[in-house]
């Protein structure tokens, strides 16, 4: 396979070091009063969202949510049945309206008992990490008393101080890509900007929004960005045409003629969208490469014999 060294324009950036913070702190509180029964997490501990945080004594609020029950159903039959018997119109609307809101009246109430049961129970809001915790099991929660903090992991961002020579092109093509530690690049959801430099270090900060997703980044870590400043033109070929071998860097480049050479060249950035990497020195547009090195080093080896 033949690929041939083109010029492409491609954007130009400049790799800065941030720290990625987290976008939501909450704290749950208690929606009823009542005494922990358990906790299922501590601080420092991973949380999936929906997941249970902590654990009411429920037994009395069991208690009234079958007790709002069985009056439902009691209600909800007797107005079924009278609405049979009024349609045959065999009672007054009276007795069928005192059945209906009878009906409507132990519904709302049979709700009202369903939502303090599940209130005996404090869902994560999303997943995140524990940082604090405000109760232990066996206290008195008040209701609205605070319970647990924790650190959203799903909205990330991260803070970059940026000289203030680069400030005006960053804001002009508004592009960022953070760089995770395996290479993995992640387009910048938006870029918020403040409007102020620092008068001690004359920087300005800005804020890279993340998409929302789980990529194993957690508030604190240091990690690369990089802003798109501009455009510029660079010859590009693909990853496996470069052949390294020790501290030599070449390309197999075969003429018109069918006749393969070994060159020297000097690589620059690399482009994974691409699957590309820059050529500095040593080729030039136009000229073509053999992307399989293995074999383009043994058909070498026969032309030389």
């Amino acid at each position: 396979d033949v690929a041939e060294a083109q010029m492409q324009t491609l954007a130009s950036e400049r790799i800065l070091d941030g720290t990625i913070e987290a976008v939501n702190q909450a704290t749950v509180s208690a929606q009823v009063s009542g005494r922990v029964e358990k906790l299922f997490f501590d601080v420092g501990d991973y949380v999936k969202k929906g997941a249970v945080l902590i654990q009411f004594r429920d037994r009395e609020v069991q208690s009234q949510l079958k007790s709002a029950q069985a009056a439902f159903d009691e209600a909800n039959k007797e107005y079924q049945r009278l609405k049979d018997v009024f349609a045959k119109k065999l009672i007054a609307r009276a007795a069928l309206d005192k059945a209906e809101a009878r009906y409507k009246t132990t519904m709302a109430q049979l709700e009202q008992a369903r939502e303090a049961q599940a209130n005996t129970q404090i869902m994560a809001p999303y997943s995140g990490i524990v940082v604090k915790r405000q109760i232990e099991v066996g206290e008195l929660a008040k209701l609205g008393q605070p319970l647990m903090t924790g650190l959203s992991l799903e909205a990330l961002r991260v803070n970059v101080d940026v000289p203030q020579t680069m400030i005006a092109s960053i804001q002009q093509h508004q592009k960022a890509h953070v760089i995770l530690a395996n290479g993995q690049r992640i387009a910048a959801a938006s870029l918020t900007f403040n409007p102020y430099a620092d008068p001690a270090t004359h920087s300005f900060r800005i804020r890279v929004n993340l998409p929302q997703n789980d990529y194993e980044l957690y508030p604190g870590m240091l990690t690369k960005v990089a802003f798109v400043t501009g455009e510029t033109e660079r010859l590009l070929v693909p990853i496996k045409a470069v052949a390294r071998r020790s501290e030599l860097t070449a390309v197999y480049v075969i003429n018109d003629q069918g006749q393969v050479q070994f060159r020297q060249v000097r690589t620059g950035a690399l482009f994974p969208e691409q699957q590309a990497i820059e050529i500095l020195s040593g080729l030039s547009a136009g000229e073509k490469v053999l992307i399989d090195t293995v074999a383009a080093a043994s058909r070498l080896k026969q032309q030389v014999q």
